[in-house]
């Protein structure tokens, strides 16, 4: 699935993981004057429970779409209080400043790639949101015309998301690739996410 905003483009491709009916990964984006905001959450195990925690993130995502990434990680982790827990990364560009921060904790991957083809892949905090106080890690930088974020839950092998395949200004391709080579064997809920700034 492809779709534009005002200064990014987006194509996701998600399944559950095979045999399964609920997909235990959820995902958010949006764009509202000052910022763009991308989150993806991976319910710890899979299935129904799993699903529901990562979708009560997803509800403070669109409840407060201004926040910074750090505002944002700490409500979301408020709201997973007696439920399972999830895995979780945040994207956030401000289309004022020209800057991106993420946060990445447990098994979300970000991986960016510059126009040039050079990539930038993070290492994310290890652990999960259960509504327990946490240390958090930001990574910020300058976002450039053409620069593309992939962000991933474990479902997606990253040796996978080879330079080859990356390195291209149809960011469709990048999903529609990952799809039709390893989209039938899903050992875990999957989501790839693919963004452009434009």
């Amino acid at each position: 699935m492809e779709e534009d905003s005002k200064h990014v483009t987006i194509s996701v491709y998600q399944e559950p993981k095979k045999g399964n009916y609920y997909c235990g990964d959820s995902y958010y984006y949006n764009e509202t004057e000052d910022a763009f905001i991308c989150a993806l959450a991976d319910g710890l195990g899979s299935g129904e429970l799993a699903s529901e925690s990562s979708k009560a993130v997803m509800e403070v995502m669109e409840e407060y779409p201004n926040l910074e990434v750090e505002a944002l990680v700490r409500k979301c982790n408020e709201s997973l209080t007696g439920k399972r827990g999830v895995v979780l990364g945040v994207l956030r560009i401000d289309l004022n400043t020209k800057t991106y921060s993420y946060s990445s904790i447990g098994n979300i991957g970000v991986i960016i790639v510059n126009k040039d083809g050079t990539r930038t892949r993070n290492i994310p905090l290890a652990g999960y949101l259960a509504g327990f106080p946490r240390k958090l890690k930001v990574s910020r930088g300058v976002v450039h015309s053409g620069m593309i974020f992939l962000m991933f839950s474990d479902g997606v092998n990253e040796r996978n998301l080879s330079v080859r395949d990356t390195i291209t200004q149809d960011i469709n391709k990048i999903t529609q690739r990952y799809k039709d080579l390893y989209g039938g064997t899903r050992d875990d809920d999957t989501t790839l996410i693919a963004m452009e700034y434009k």
